[in-house]
């Protein structure tokens, strides 16, 4: 099984496949699924003395973990307010700092792996389709009171010297966000844990998970099978069937990728800022510009599977139509991809029976999440760090059941109309 054509894998150099499972092995943890939340834990379980083995159904790095957008900012899908609502001042100053120090997580790994080209910018803009000046001073000032967390107010006409459109207005910068090459980062998590004698098995894909009578945990693949005191489930939005109190949680959503051939003064004429930048709406769009001259851009989001016809001319024409003076600009490639989402749009994080752990759901703002999780899941289990409880009042609330990708279409066609009507109004 080779990656899926995104530029990220023609940057990365091919890593050798790990070979199936193949009989039964012995592990303190297990973990299933190779992405950025299941390879944290089991390099930080590694790292505290754990014998852990890996499961990845494809290769590592295979869904949403090495085909993001490769923007690191401290917060969550669910938003400040949200959070707030949801759980009160000081457990969101709490939860928030996590979040914020997940993200940190990622550059200290980058720094202390050593990982090339995987650090690729600084910055996030959060920029604002309609006139929102009062609001989004009221947020900046909200996140740095509430939450610890410093953002700064930028006024229209700053951003309109760095991004030459009249359909943006204000925004938040985030200086402490910054960008990545995902793919390379998650290869190099792996190759560390594999350095410390960790075990990964790709094209192995667990199908059932079975509790035994001498208190471990059997997960069950085609060919071999794993006996764990531990197993921590990190499928996400790829496996809606291994064990069906957590992935009944997870709605699966697709969103979509173009990244340019090199056209660096091209985009001059457009976008003056190396950060990345998103806009505020429901269902927005997000890019930046890559090290090498290119476009990444990103947005869109269904339910379907399968990518759409001529994505990636579709896709440049959703650039064009913030920035015309770029309409020569072209695509080398365009991919989609999965992300889970849970119904609250926090992350799952927990312990669904006696250690049986699940980490999923980081849908709209994996990177900085999926670190923090894998670390919080992999100390829960090697030094009883209980930390993990604080999302316990999130839940694995269904999302949907046999209807869910129904549920999520339409309400992605319901957030794209109060968009069109806030923009008018």
């Amino acid at each position: 099984m080779t990656y899926p054509n995104t530029l990220y894998a023609d940057q990365c150099a091919p890593a050798p496949a790990e070979p199936p499972l193949e009989g039964e092995v012995r592990a303190d943890l297990c973990v299933v699924g190779a992405g950025l939340a299941g390879l944290t834990c089991a390099l930080e379980a590694q790292r505290r003395g754990l014998d852990v083995v890996v499961l990845e159904a494809e290769r590592v790095a295979w869904g949403a973990s090495g085909r993001n957008a490769g923007i690191v900012s401290a917060g969550f899908a669910a938003g400040a307010e949200s959070l707030l609502e949801a759980v009160g001042p000081d457990d969101a100053w709490t939860l928030h700092g996590l979040s914020a120090a997940g993200a940190q997580y990622v550059r200290r790994q980058i720094e202390r792996l050593k990982i090339p080209k995987a650090l690729q910018g600084e910055g996030f803009y959060l920029v604002s389709r309609r006139d929102r000046e009062d609001e989004l001073k009221a947020q900046v000032e909200r996140v740095s009171q509430k939450l610890g967390y410093e953002l700064r107010y930028c006024p229209r006409e700053e951003m309109r010297e760095l991004l030459l459109t009249d359909q943006y207005h204000q925004a938040t910068y985030d200086p402490a966000a910054f960008h990545i090459q995902p793919l390379a980062y998650a290869l190099g998590l792996a190759k560390a844990f594999q350095g410390l004698g960790g075990v990964i098995h790709e094209q192995t894909r667990a199908r059932a998970v079975e509790s035994q009578r001498a208190g471990h945990w059997r997960v069950v693949s085609e060919e071999g099978a794993v006996l764990a005191d531990n197993v921590v489930l990190c499928t996400s939005g790829y496996d809606l069937k291994l064990y069906r109190k957590v992935t009944r949680a997870v709605l699966p959503v697709a969103t979509y990728i173009v990244t340019s051939l090199p056209a660096g003064k091209l985009l001059d004429q457009a976008i003056k800022t190396k950060s990345g930048v998103a806009d505020t709406r429901r269902a927005g769009d997000y890019f930046r510009r890559l090290p090498d001259g290119r476009l990444l851009w990103g947005g869109r989001i269904s339910t379907s599977r399968t990518e759409p016809f001529r994505l990636g001319e579709r896709m440049m024409e959703d650039c064009y139509n913030i920035f015309t003076q770029i309409g020569a600009l072209k695509a080398s490639h365009a991919w989609g991809g999965l992300m889970g989402y849970a119904r609250h749009s926090m992350p799952l994080i927990g312990q669904v029976e006696p250690r049986l752990w699940y980490a999923t759901a980081f849908g709209g703002h994996g990177l900085n999440t999926t670190a923090m999780a894998g670390q919080l899941i992999a100390e829960a289990i090697s030094e009883g760090d209980d930390r993990y409880r604080l999302f316990e009042g999130f839940g694995l609330q269904r999302a949907g059941g046999p209807f869910r990708r129904l549920i999520a279409q339409g309400a992605y066609w319901a957030m794209q109309a109060r968009d069109k009507i806030n923009e008018i109004t």
